[in-house]
């Protein structure tokens, strides 16, 4: 039976450099940009999506009115990306091999993206510490991170970047190649309207 996995969408980011509204809350094709990265981590069929808030919590959460996932509060958001990963992992159930990390401000990663993620991992014999997807050369996002494997490392992560650092050098790290939506997040107003 494979090992289950799940997704955990982190959504706790100031965005300070969008500007003053909330960025991910801003819309694309009508829907904010958080709702379409929680729609695609819900069609992907793969497990139970958390999603981390922190700034802007209750005004996210309302964008995510009606979608069956779980939302987490991170009390010090300010404390960066690591902090929310932490908070993620340690709600993430118990038995789940594997969590797929994803970034809210991402909104053309589909559910095939998160599919190709689980089938390198689920394949990977032994089972590879992370599913990183490249494209042009460069590593990506979302990912697959192995809970057994990294889950103690994480749990000392702090800053604002995620684990791209413990995977460095490691021969265990499974790169699968992909489109240009593994790379393209939208930090600013420009980046929104090239989506």
């Amino acid at each position: 039976m494979p090992e289950a996995i799940a997704i955990l969408l982190l959504a706790a980011g100031r965005g300070s450099r969008f500007g003053e509204a909330p960025k991910l809350l801003a819309l694309l094709e009508g829907k904010p940009l958080v709702r379409h990265a929680a729609e695609a981590a819900l069609a992907s069929g793969l497990g139970p999506v958390t999603v981390v808030l922190g700034t802007h919590g209750p005004r996210i959460r309302a964008a995510l009115d009606g979608l069956d996932l779980a939302c987490l509060t991170n009390p010090a958001p300010q404390d960066g990306l690591a902090s929310s990963l932490r908070l993620g992992l340690a709600a993430v159930p118990a038995g789940t091999g594997g969590i797929i990390v994803m970034l809210a401000d991402m909104p053309r990663i589909r559910p095939d993206h998160l599919a190709a993620l689980a089938a390198a991992y689920a394949a990977g014999e032994p089972r590879p510490a992370a599913v990183v997807p490249i494209h042009g050369g460069r590593r990506g996002n979302p990912v697959l991170l192995d809970r057994a494997r990294l889950g103690q490392d994480i749990a000392r992560l702090s800053g604002d970047r995620g684990a791209g650092r413990l995977l460095a050098g490691r021969g265990d790290v499974v790169e699968i190649a992909m489109d240009a939506a593994v790379r393209y997040d939208v930090d600013t107003p420009d980046a929104l309207d090239r989506a």
